[in-house]
């Protein structure tokens, strides 16, 4: 192991904040400006583990990363749950009225939309990151220009905030999961919470059926995303998180939805970060 993590984005991020919160060994960071960046680190095994956001609680689920972390095989060995502060921030002694463009990442954007609702002549351009934004207006010495991000970005790019807290819904949270390319053999009692996807064809009543078996072996379904088979016309791929107090439930639970889904594939056993 070199003892690294991926991170989406650069010092600052939410990413960023996430890694030191979840991690205390791990010193080296691997600053990936795209979620499929942050892949190819765990697959080339530049960096050992990865921090990835899966979900927000304005904006909803991050379907692309669910897509990823299935097709490249990666394991989700732990999550953690975020709250999110959106701070408009910009080179000092500027106000809001001499601002003609914010730049960030798209759901950062998506999450503040009331906000500039109130501010027609601001255009908002969608960006790699929230903090790399920020960093970007104080190399390049942006006048006129924004960014969506932390309280951290701004402290360390030496920005002034402007306008605090302006995601649209203050408690604002986002989930991430922790990401390997193996899964880790953890303690069976520690483990409460999985990741699955499974397939159904398009049929009346397959995935009640399915629900069925999970409520019967008493799985708290917590999530439920579902995405197209592209290959397969009337296919669809259904992402499930689910939540648990008997390992072996569980895994009776899942030996029975196996024979009624197609491509079953356990993304994730691991310990839930609300419990």
């Amino acid at each position: 192991m070199n003892n690294t993590i991926a991170i989406q984005g650069i010092k600052g991020s939410f990413h960023h904040q996430v890694a030191k919160e979840y991690f205390t060994e791990y010193q080296n960071l691997d600053e990936c400006m795209s979620f499929i960046d942050l892949v190819n680190s765990l697959l080339s095994a530049k960096s050992d583990v990865g921090v990835m956001a899966i979900e927000n609680s304005i904006a909803g689920s991050i379907l692309p990363n669910h897509a990823l972390i299935d097709f490249h095989n990666l394991h989700i060995v732990g999550e953690y749950y975020l709250t999110i502060n959106q701070n408009l921030m910009v080179l000092p002694e500027q106000t809001i009225d001499e601002i003609f463009e914010v730049h960030s990442h798209p759901m950062a954007l998506l999450q503040c939309q009331d906000f500039f609702a109130k501010y027609p002549h601001i255009k908002l351009i969608e960006d790699v990151d929230t903090a790399e934004t920020a960093r970007r207006i104080r190399v390049q010495n942006l006048k006129g220009i924004g960014a969506i991000a932390s309280e951290a970005a701004a402290n360390l790019f030496d920005l002034q905030i402007i306008e605090k807290q302006i995601q649209t819904i203050k408690n604002n949270m986002t989930r991430f999961v922790i990401l390997q390319t193996k899964a880790n053999l953890m303690d069976l009692n520690v483990i409460n919470k999985a990741s699955l996807k499974f397939v159904l064809d398009h049929t009346g009543g397959s995935l009640a059926t399915v629900l069925n078996i999970m409520k019967d072996c008493n799985l708290n379904l917590t999530r439920i995303q579902s995405l197209p088979v592209i290959e397969t016309p009337w296919k669809y791929s259904f992402f499930v998180d689910l939540t648990f107090q008997n390992y072996e439930e569980y895994k009776k639970a899942i030996s029975l939805v196996k024979l009624l889904t197609q491509d079953l594939k356990i993304l994730g056993e691991y310990k839930n970060a609300l419990v």
